[in-house]
C-alpha cells in the first residue's frame, strides 16, 4: 500500500531474554497480513533469527527488521537482542524508532535488563509502552506483574487493556470502562488511565471537570494520551500471549489509534557543528524538504555486498537520488532502494520521512552516518548513543600465515555490524586485541568469523590496558646537542608538568617568552612529548591526565631543527616524569554477579580475594545480584571461575567504571617487566 509520514509506526521490540519478542514480532508480522504462518524459534522458521548461529543456539544475537500494514497503518518493527552481550545492536535500534515497546514474561516479571532498557529508552526520549507476554501460561501472575511493573516505575504504568478469561482474551479499559476482566472491574482501571491522560492537558481537564468523561471527544482523548507519552506522564501496558495470538490484533489497534507517528513523535536529537561547537537543529518530516536520514545498523550480506540501513527524518529518498554521506563531497547514486523482511530485500521506489529503508553497495556507509542530498546539512548528525564500553578482550591472530589480511577485513566487516565490538591493533605490541561486552558475545563473534569469512584463529588473553600518570608537578630540562662535522643539532626546552584530574586527557601550553624557542619549533617540542605519551614513560603504557607547560629553553641561529627539539621535547619530558611520582594505573569495572541465593558467600568470598569492593547486593526474580568495582587485571578467567562455583548458575556482566593507582608491588613488577629502547642522544 501506499501511505503517507502520519500512517508510519516505528516500534522496536525489547526486553529481557526469554520474554518473547521474536514470537511477538513473528505474531505481529502475521496479524498484519505480512506473512500467511508465523515462524517458531523451535523450528528455526522466524523471520527475526535467520542467521544458522542465533537458529543453532535458540535466541536473537542481531537485530531484524521487517514491516506491516494494518487498517491504514504501516507499521515498521525492529526485533531486538535480549541478552546483555548483544546490547550494541538492540540500542542501535532505539536510534531509529518513535516507540520502545518493552516486553516482559508474565511468568518471571520485571528483570534487571526491563529496568536497563526502560531507562535506556527514556534516555533517548522515546515514548515508552510495555507488553506483558505470556499471560496464558499456566503460572502466570499477570496482576503480580503488573503491580511490580508500577511498583518498579511509578503510578504512570497502567494497562489499556487487560487480561481476561484467564488470559484467553484480553479487554479494552481505555475505550471502554464496562466488563470483567482477570484483573477486577474494567470501570477501575478505566477510571484511573483516563485520570492520568486529562491530568497533564489543562484543555482536556477543564472539559472533563465541567463535562464529564462524555464530553470529551476522540480527538481530544488522542492528543492528551500523544502528550502523555511525549513526556513520559504515562507507559501503557498491553496483555497478549504471542504463541496463541491472543492480544496481538488488538495491540496492532493500540499502535494505529494511540502510538506515535513520526510527525507527533519527540524530535530526533539532530546537531549541526560549527566553528564555536554545536546547535541543535530541528529535522522536519516534510516530504518536499532536503534529505536527512541516518545508518543506524549496517550488514555485511554475501549476495548484495555492504547494506546500509537507515531512518529518514526529512525529505524523500527515491531511486537515483545523489546523496552525501556525512560531509563528503563527492555523491553516490541510489541505484536501489530497499525494504526489508528479516534477510530478504523488497525493492521499493522511494522512501518518505519516517521510513526504515537500505541502500546496497556503498563502501562509505557506516553506522550513525547522516546521508543527504544537500550541502547544507553537511556537519549534521545525531547525538550518539551511549553504548556500554567493551571489556572483555581476547588477543587475536589468524592460525595459518597468509590469512592475517583475510582476518582484518573480516574483523573490520564484523566492526561495522555491531557498534559494541571493537578491534583495536596495539603496535607497540603488534598484537591484535577485540573486544566486547562479555564472554558470550565474543564466542558468537569468533563463530561469525569462521562460519561466513572462513577464517580460523589463534586467541589468547590481551594485556591489560594500564596507563601510566603523575601524581605531582615537577619540572624537567634537556639539552641536545650534536655535531658531526658538517650542520649540527641544538636544541634545549625546559618545561614543568602537572597533574590533570583523572580523565581530562593532555594539555600541552605554550609559555615561552622573549622567543627563546622560536615558534616554528614548538610543534616539533610537542611532537616528542607525544612520542612519549603514547609510549609510556616508566612501564610501557600510554600516559594520561597531565599537563605540560613549555616555559623556556635556547635554539642556535644554524644548528637549530625540527629534529634537535623533538628530542629535547621528548628527553626533557622524560626528565620531568621521572621527578613526578609517576604511577601507573588500572581499569577499574563495574561487576554485577546474578547468582542463586545459597551461592552468594562464595562469590563475595571470591570477590573479596580480587581486590573488589562490594557495593551492595539486589535481589532479581530469585537471584541475588551481587554489585562490586574490581580491578579489571582481577578477573581473567573469571568466566569459567563463575561456572565452577555456581554448577553453571551464575552469570555476570561488566562496565569501564575509572582508571586508578595500582598497588606499589604491582607496579614495581610492571615497571621491572619493562624494557625500554633507549635512543641515542
Amino acid at each position: 500500500m501506499s501511505y503517507s509520514t502520519q500512517q508510519i509506526r516505528n516500534v522496536a521490540l525489547a526486553g529481557h531474554p526469554g520474554a518473547g519478542k521474536t514470537t511477538l514480532f513473528e505474531a505481529l508480522l502475521h496479524a498484519g497480513g505480512a506473512l500467511q504462518v508465523a515462524g517458531t524459534i523451535e523450528r528455526g522458521t522466524t523471520v527475526s533469527d535467520h542467521d544458522p548461529i542465533e537458529k543453532a543456539r535458540g535466541h536473537s544475537i542481531d537485530t531484524a527488521i521487517a514491516s506491516t500494514d494494518h487498517g491504514g497503518m504501516h507499521v515498521n518493527l525492529i526485533d531486538t537482542p535480549g541478552y546483555p552481550e548483544f546490547r550494541g545492536p538492540a540500542l542501535s535500534a532505539f536510534s531509529a524508532v518513535d516507540t520502545a515497546l518493552i516486553v516482559v514474561d508474565a511468568d518471571s516479571g520485571v528483570a534487571h535488563g526491563t529496568r536497563r532498557l526502560m531507562e535506556r529508552a527514556r534516555e533517548r526520549n522515546l515514548c515508552r509502552a510495555i507488553v506483558i507476554n505470556k499471560i496464558d501460561h499456566e503460572g502466570a501472575d499477570a496482576a503480580g506483574v503488573l503491580a511490580a511493573l508500577r511498583e518498579e516505575f511509578g503510578p504512570e504504568v497502567l494497562p489499556l487493556n487487560l487480561p481476561a478469561q484467564d488470559g484467553k482474551a484480553v479487554i479494552d479499559c481505555f475505550w471502554q470502562s464496562a466488563g470483567d476482566s482477570d484483573l477486577g472491574a474494567v470501570a477501575d482501571w478505566h477510571q484511573k488511565i483516563i485520570d492520568q491522560v486529562v491530568e497533564i492537558n489543562g484543555t482536556v481537564m477543564e472539559h472533563y471537570l465541567d463535562l464529564g468523561e462524555g464530553g470529551l471527544s476522540g480527538e481530544e482523548l488522542h492528543d492528551a494520551f500523544e502528550q502523555c507519552l511525549r513526556e513520559g506522564h504515562l507507559v501503557p501496558v498491553c496483555f497478549a500471549s504471542a504463541r496463541t495470538g491472543v492480544g496481538v490484533k488488538e495491540l496492532l489497534d493500540v499502535a494505529e489509534r494511540l502510538f506515535p507517528n513520526p510527525a507527533e513523535a519527540n524530535p530526533p536529537p539532530f546537531v549541526k557543528s560549527n566553528g564555536s561547537g554545536q546547535q541543535r537543529i530541528e529535522a522536519v518530516p516534510d516530504p518536499r524538504a532536503h534529505v536527512i536520514a541516518d545508518v543506524f545498523k549496517i550488514v555485511n550480506d554475501p549476495f548484495v555486498g555492504k547494506l546500509g540501513i537507515f531512518r529518514v527524518y526529512q525529505g524523500t529518498l527515491k531511486k537515483d537520488t545523489q546523496l552525501f554521506v556525512d560531509d563528503g563531497k563527492k555523491p553516490f547514486k541510489v541505484g536501489h532502494l530497499f525494504k526489508l523482511k528479516g534477510k530478504d530485500h523488497v525493492e521499493v521506489e522511494q522512501a518518505i520521512p519516517g521510513d526504515i529503508a537500505a541502500v546496497a553497495k556503498v563502501d562509505d556507509l557506516h553506522f550513525d552516518a547522516v546521508l543527504h542530498d544537500s550541502h547544507d546539512e553537511d556537519h549534521i548528525h545525531l547525538a550518539p548513543v551511549a553504548f556500554p564500553k567493551p571489556m572483555f578482550g581476547l588477543a587475536i591472530e589468524a592460525a595459518s600465515k597468509g590469512q592475517e589480511q583475510k582476518l582484518s577485513i573480516a574483523l573490520q566487516k564484523l566492526a561495522e555490524e555491531d557498534p559494541a565490538f571493537v578491534v583495536e591493533h596495539q603496535p607497540e605490541l603488534n598484537e591484535t586485541v577485540i573486544r566486547g561486552l562479555s564472554d558470550l558475545h565474543l564466542r558468537v563473534m569468533l563463530e561469525r568469523l569462521k562460519e561466513r569469512h572462513g577464517v580460523e584463529v589463534k586467541t589468547r588473553p590481551p594485556r591489560i590496558a594500564y596507563r601510566e600518570t603523575i601524581g605531582a608537578k615537577a619540572e624537567g630540562h634537556h639539552r641536545h646537542k650534536k655535531q658531526t662535522g658538517g650542520a649540527g643539532q641544538f636544541g634545549e626546552v625546559a618545561l614543568r608538568i602537572e597533574p590533570l584530574p583523572r580523565g581530562a586527557g593532555f594539555e600541552f601550553v605554550d609559555e615561552v617568552k622573549g622567543g627563546t624557542i622560536p615558534g616554528q619549533f614548538l610543534p616539533a617540542v610537542e611532537k616528542g612529548v607525544r612520542q612519549v605519551l603514547g609510549s609510556g614513560a616508566v612501564a610501557g603504557y600510554p600516559l594520561q591526565d597531565i599537563r605540560v607547560v613549555v616555559h623556556d629553553g635556547k635554539h642556535h641561529a644554524v644548528d637549530s631543527k625540527e629534529v634537535a627539539f623533538v628530542a629535547a621535547g621528548k628527553k626533557a619530558f622524560l626528565d620531568a616524569i621521572a621527578k613526578a611520582r609517576p604511577q601507573v594505573l588500572e581499569p577499574v569495572v563495574d561487576l554485577e554477579v546474578a547468582v542463586p541465593e545459597a551461592q552468594v558467600g562464595d562469590i563475595t568470598g571470591s570477590l573479596a580475594g580480587k581486590r573488589a569492593r562490594i557495593n551492595g547486593t539486589d535481589a532479581v526474580r530469585g537471584e541475588i545480584v551481587v554489585k562490586a568495582q574490581v580491578p579489571l587485571a582481577e578477573l581473567e578467567g573469571y568466566a569459567a571461575e563463575l561456572k565452577s562455583m555456581t554448577a553453571g548458575q551464575g552469570r555476570y556482566r561488566l562496565d569501564f567504571s575509572h582508571y586508578e593507582p595500582v598497588p606499589p608491588g604491582v607496579q614495581q613488577k610492571l615497571v621491572d617487566a619493562y624494557k625500554p629502547r633507549h635512543d641515542d642522544d
